[in-house]
């Protein structure tokens, strides 16, 4: 029965199987086990290449959004990065229903000949004398599109590789990712399925699990050049330089995180990883609560100075005067002065930025690569696309409300209420997983074929 356990953990889901063969029974060649792993590394390529888009772009949105069409709010951009993830969550399940019944090269060569198409609108929605951030929001909604193949990789690397594999698979996968946040050939075989259900309780708080941890991403990456930019008073330049660098460190953080995890998951497990990856994510956000004495510099407040009546005309040209020229080039930098919050809520110091971040980017990629690694594992040796699809459009339903309710509740209310909303539902998150601890275990442990 040892034996038996020790080859079901190294048997790939797909393979050259026929109808009524012995699942267990199959020795895999030479030349298969080269094939299907030429076939993932391909996949590792592809993700790292969209990446390496999505990266050059998410940096810049916000400024390039405010130079094409001055009409263009803070709440406009929630819409626009939202729109990406609206579009993922529609493809997805398409393309992963569509890689269960026919090659998985057809919905990645499509997927990826939107993406380019989509991408040199998105280069050109300058050009048109109005409207632009509606071409903008279209653009963005067909990048997202084409990045619904996420569903195709995954259910192919999943289905591709043993239990023994998968962990280490799936981490790199996001080590591929991440890779692309710094720098800026498949078959459907038939498969002979084991007898037992799928523990769709599991299934649910997987989603649900993945959806949080997607959502919450989704709205630090969303707030954190307006965020900088309101707090630190820095220009649009600036923020795109040096939150491009701060989102680049933790890239490099986040490749070490994904390294890692495959020596840690071998001796406490991708549960326990799981959990503790969402304690440290709460740790990030509670430590962004805004705390002291000090507050944003206003955006106006220079102009609203200069009206007081003891102020002389020769004081306010001396002012004029030792404004930089850049500055009038940048425009008004700081706390807008229509966010009423601006004046009674404090900084987010530098260091309380740069600390939740780190934590954040530890806790994300962990998360991020233990969800759907369990994920896979629940769902056991039958075909995978419609689930992930399912799993995918998930996460894009979570990059869409994360962005809109990140990008409302900010500019409404302030960092304080935001980020105390956001440590409430990753604490539910936290109890959800106490709850369902003990059924989250591989398809093949849960019937009993292999011990955990």
């Amino acid at each position: 029965m040892a034996s038996l356990g020790l080859e079901a953990e190294q048997e790939p889901l797909l393979g050259d199987r026929t109808t009524g063969s012995r699942e267990w029974d199959i020795l895999e060649t030479e030349d298969h086990y080269k094939s299907r792993w030429r076939s993932i590394r391909i996949l590792y390529l592809t993700m790292f290449l969209s990446s390496v888009g999505f990266s050059i772009v998410i940096m810049s949105i916000w400024p390039y959004l405010q130079k094409i069409d001055q009409t263009a709010d803070a709440s406009f951009l929630g819409w626009v990065i939202a729109s990406f993830s609206l579009g993922q969550m529609v493809a997805s399940p398409v393309f992963g229903l569509w890689s269960n019944y026919r090659p998985r090269k057809e919905p990645l060569i499509i997927s990826l000949s939107i993406s380019v198409a989509a991408n040199c609108l998105y280069a050109y929605v300058h050009v048109p004398a109005s409207h632009n951030k509606y071409y903008m929001l279209v653009a963005r909604g067909l990048v997202g599109f084409g990045a619904g193949n996420v569903a195709v990789i995954r259910s192919y690397i999943a289905g591709a590789t043993s239990l023994q594999e998968r962990t280490s698979s799936m981490a790199n996968t996001s080590a591929c990712q991440a890779l692309g946040f710094i720098l800026g050939p498949a078959s459907t075989d038939e498969v002979q399925v084991p007898q037992g259900n799928i523990d769709q309780v599991a299934v649910v708080a997987t989603n649900i699990v993945f959806f949080v941890i997607l959502f919450i991403f989704a709205l630090f990456e969303t707030i954190v050049t307006p965020l900088t930019m309101d707090m630190y008073a820095w220009t649009r330049e600036q923020a795109v330089l040096y939150d491009g660098i701060i989102l680049a460190a933790l890239g490099v953080e986040a490749l070490i995180i994904f390294m890692g995890i495959k020596l840690l998951s071998k001796k406490i497990g991708e549960r326990a990883i799981l959990l503790g990856g969402f304690i440290v994510v709460w740790v990030g956000f509670f430590i962004l609560l805004p705390w002291g004495n000090h507050f944003p510099k206003i955006q106006w407040e220079d102009l609203h100075n200069t009206s007081i009546p003891n102020t002389t005309f020769g004081e306010i040209i001396i002012t004029l005067w030792k404004s930089p020229k850049e500055d009038h080039n940048e425009g008004p930098t700081g706390c807008p002065i229509g966010q009423a919050w601006c004046f009674y809520t404090p900084m987010i110091h530098l260091a309380q930025f740069l600390t939740s971040a780190v934590l954040i980017g530890i806790g994300y990629p962990s998360c991020n690569v233990m969800s759907y690694t369990l994920y896979s594992k629940i769902l056991g040796p039958k075909p995978q696309g419609v689930y992930m699809g399912w799993l995918t459009a998930s996460g894009s339903a979570a990059r869409i409300l994360g962005p809109v309710f990140i990008s409302q509740v900010y500019t409404s209310w302030g960092p304080r209420w935001a980020f105390s909303l956001v440590c409430g539902i990753v604490m539910l998150t936290i109890i959800l997983l106490g709850v369902v601890y003990r059924r989250l275990v591989a398809f093949s442990v849960r019937h009993g074929r292999i011990q955990e």
